[in-house]
């Protein structure tokens, strides 16, 4: 829900977005910068005459499957379009409404449009609410990310300091990874002695602890956030700041998504290097983006390892030119897979956006 916001927001700029949950649900962990969390209101009638009109929403964008009716109704009242999306089986939230006569089909009803899973789901609701209701069978909503920007111009001086060496990427490494990192890169190299490993920790405080390991086991570094670009004595190029990541994926065919070899920092979003041509290695423990690198393995698009030899092993598998095409190819179409949900509800919400005005 998060990244859906985040792409209407890049559709439409002066979108705030603000995320919800049930009181009993914790705030969920390393939210974008920009989203609003807030605990959404009871359905005690008051309490959500405050809400909206503290936040005074122009859209609701609703994920099942319980439901709220009186935050719906008041929403319906005012004027605000709602939907539903995802849809599968619904039901209430609050027991006490279930008594009421037939509260589900009501609720439904409140709904602008209605987004269902597959057609099946769509044919179970049509059935509650009838066969006309405005209900598409859009296909699941999955995972997301939105491409990452990067500098044009960066882009092409990099591409051009290369001269076609081979690439790999470490993103997102943290400081218990960076030896299997580095005992990883100097394997491989004795496969290609001039791969570049372009190395991108997790938290730029630990870029300096990073570069002096770096120095003191002889590694010929190149600074990228002093300027230095990479020749060809260089084996590590070494970036302080993922908002360059954009960048890195789009040069490195092969990406090793860390904070993932140790337990406790959960993974970071693959789809990030998926959506920009690079395959994906990862360690196990990915615990909050679980779905997202089970769905690229399936596809054949992510590979797990688990230690030094595993890394060293898929890096030098992938050296071939057809291996990690296979696996970019195999990205390319996971990700393609909810595009098109994704793009007609971010369509559909800009759309109730532009014509209720400015927020």
């Amino acid at each position: 829900m998060a990244q859906l916001g985040l792409r209407i927001s890049q559709q439409r700029h002066d979108t705030q977005l603000l995320l919800t949950v049930s009181p009993d649900q914790k705030k969920p962990e390393n939210l974008p910068d920009g989203i609003i969390f807030q605990e959404a209101p009871s359905e005690n009638p008051d309490d959500v005459t405050q809400f909206l009109h503290h936040w005074m929403p122009n859209a609701v964008v609703w994920l099942g499957p319980w439901m709220r009716p009186a935050v719906l109704q008041a929403a319906r009242d005012r004027g605000i379009p709602s939907f539903l999306i995802d849809a599968d089986e619904v039901g209430l939230e609050n027991k006490r409404w279930r008594w009421l006569p037939d509260p589900i089909s009501g609720t439904l009803k409140l709904y602008t449009r209605i987004l269902a899973r597959d057609a099946a789901s769509g044919f179970r609701l049509r059935r509650l609410i009838g066969m006309d209701a405005p209900i598409e069978d859009s296909g699941p909503l999955v995972e997301d990310s939105p491409a990452l920007d990067c500098n044009e111009d960066d882009l092409e001086d990099l591409g051009a300091s290369l001269s076609g060496r081979p690439v790999w990427l470490a993103a997102h490494v943290r400081p218990d990874e960076i030896d299997t990192v580095l005992a990883a890169h100097r394997a491989a190299m004795r496969l290609s002695p001039r791969l570049l490993l372009i190395l991108v920790p997790d938290k730029p405080a630990d870029a300096p602890v990073i570069a002096q390991q770096c120095q003191d086991e002889n590694w010929r570094v190149s600074l990228w956030d002093d300027a230095e670009m990479p020749t060809e004595r260089t084996q590590i190029l070494l970036a302080e700041n993922r908002s360059e990541l954009g960048l890195f994926f789009r040069v490195a065919p092969i990406t090793f998504m860390g904070s993932s070899l140790v337990a406790g920092h959960g993974g970071r979003n693959p789809f990030e290097p998926a959506a920009l041509g690079s395959a994906i290695l990862y360690g196990p423990s990915v615990r909050r983006h679980l779905d997202a690198y089970s769905r690229l393995a399936r596809a054949g698009a992510a590979r797990i390892v688990k230690d030094q030899d595993t890394l060293t092993a898929a890096l030098a598998q992938l050296m071939a030119p057809d291996q990690v095409a296979a696996m970019v190819h195999a990205g390319w179409e996971t990700v393609s897979e909810g595009a098109v949900v994704a793009d007609r509800i971010v369509n559909l919400v800009t759309d109730a956006l532009d014509n209720r005005g400015t927020p």
